[in-house]
Formats: C-alpha cells, sequence, structure tokens
C-alpha cells in the first residue's frame, strides 16, 4: 500500500509515524522549508518538500499510482483542492481528508471526498452522548450504503427502556442487530424488550445517527 500525506503539522507527522511503523509505503509532502527540514531529520526520504495543491508536486510524489491520498492541513481549501486533484486528476480511489470547520463537511463530502475527519464533530460527539446515553460509539463506518455500525450502551434514563423494537420507530433503514445483556448476547427481533444497562449494536444510515440517538 502506498500512502500520500499532504500536511507536516501534528496530525501529518504522527500518522506517518504510525505508518511507517506498521510497513506502509508512505510520503509526507510539506512545503514550509523548515518544518520539511525537521521532518526529514525523522522521516529522511519519506518526506518531500513542496506544494500539495501543485500538480507538478502530486506528480512527483506518485499520486498516479497512491492507494490512499490523505489531506490534512490546517487549511480546508487546501485539503479540498487535494483531495479533488488526487481524484480527478490522477484516479486515486480513497482520499480522505481533515476538515478543520465542521460546517464545510457536506461540501467535502458532495465533491466525492472518501472520508472525512472532524475532530470538532468528534469531540461535540463524544460530549452529546455522555450527557444523552452514557455511551455511544461508533464502529465502523460501511463504505458501501453510507452505513455506520454503532454501539449504545442504555442507561436508565433511556427512552426505549421497557419498550419493545416494534414499538420504536426507527429511522428508516436502521436495524438493531445485536444485544448484549450482562455476559449473555443475542439477536435482536421485533419482540425485544429494552432495559437499562443493555448494550446494542444497530446498522444506522449515518445522516441518520442524531434521530437514532434522540430516540435512544
Amino acid at each position: 500500500m502506498y500512502v500520500v500525506i499532504v500536511g507536516g503539522g501534528k496530525v501529518g507527522t504522527y500518522l506517518t509515524r504510525r505508518l511507517l511503523k506498521e510497513g506502509k509505503e508512505v510520503l509526507l509532502i510539506e512545503r514550509d522549508r523548515s518544518q520539511y527540514k525537521s521532518l526529514h531529520d525523522q522521516f529522511g526520504d519519506a518526506v518531500m518538500w513542496g506544494d500539495g495543491c501543485e500538480a507538478s508536486t502530486q506528480s512527483e510524489a506518485g499520486f498516479q499510482r497512491a492507494d490512499v491520498v490523505a489531506a490534512v492541513t490546517g487549511e480546508d481549501e487546501d485539503n479540498l483542492i487535494v483531495c479533488q486533484m488526487a481524484k480527478n486528476e490522477f484516479g486515486v480511489s480513497r482520499t480522505v481528508a481533515r476538515v478543520n470547520d465542521p460546517t464545510h463537511t457536506w461540501l467535502f463530502q458532495k465533491l466525492g471526498v472518501t472520508a472525512t475527519v472532524s475532530a470538532t464533530d468528534v469531540l461535540y460527539s463524544l460530549i452529546e452522548q455522555e450527557i444523552l446515553l452514557g455511551k455511544v460509539i461508533p464502529l465502523a463506518a460501511v463504505k458501501l450504503g453510507n452505513m455506520e455500525v454503532v454501539e449504545a450502551s442504555l442507561t436508565s434514563r433511556s427512552a426505549c427502556i421497557g419498550r419493545r423494537v416494534r414499538d420504536l420507530n426507527l429511522p428508516k433503514k436502521t436495524n438493531i442487530v445485536w444485544l448484549m445483556r450482562g455476559d449473555e448476547g443475542t439477536t435482536v427481533d421485533g419482540d425485544t424488550e429494552f432495559q437499562a444497562g443493555d448494550l446494542i449494536v444497530a446498522l444506522v444510515p449515518v445522516e441518520a445517527e442524531a434521530e437514532f440517538r434522540s430516540l435512544l
């Protein structure tokens, strides 16, 4: 696997270090000359000096053979440009972007960026989940169908305690597929009645996660 990372700040540095440790082929692109020199001291030829938004730099970096391009600079505009060029000019199948302003997320998704990461959204989600549920954890994103696998731990305050699955007005395409009660796990059907302390696993459309959380 060949991964190109654009942006040599803390995120790009830690990501590069981890991928190299796992034996991946990685190239980190940084345009600030002093930062590049510092990174080169750490990673050697795994770092390249240049502007990741420029086609000439992208070509030299080998975007045409990259399996993944990750744009993690502090500028949303730059990250979007990198991902768009990687996809449209070099045919990169998987692009990942850091989104610094969460209000920009919809634009990245609309323009076909494969995956976006917003630290603000993650922190907000964790805070709200702690307040409303005790714990709701997105376990994995399922690429096909725009679905998420979500784990939820129900507290005594949950609105669904004492109710059956068939009585819940679940968001469209949402399926509760597994329940753990104490040390016993079981599949879920329409007659399953929820209790405080239940841990459930559900398939939820990404856009319906907030609605599902509110229901619980």
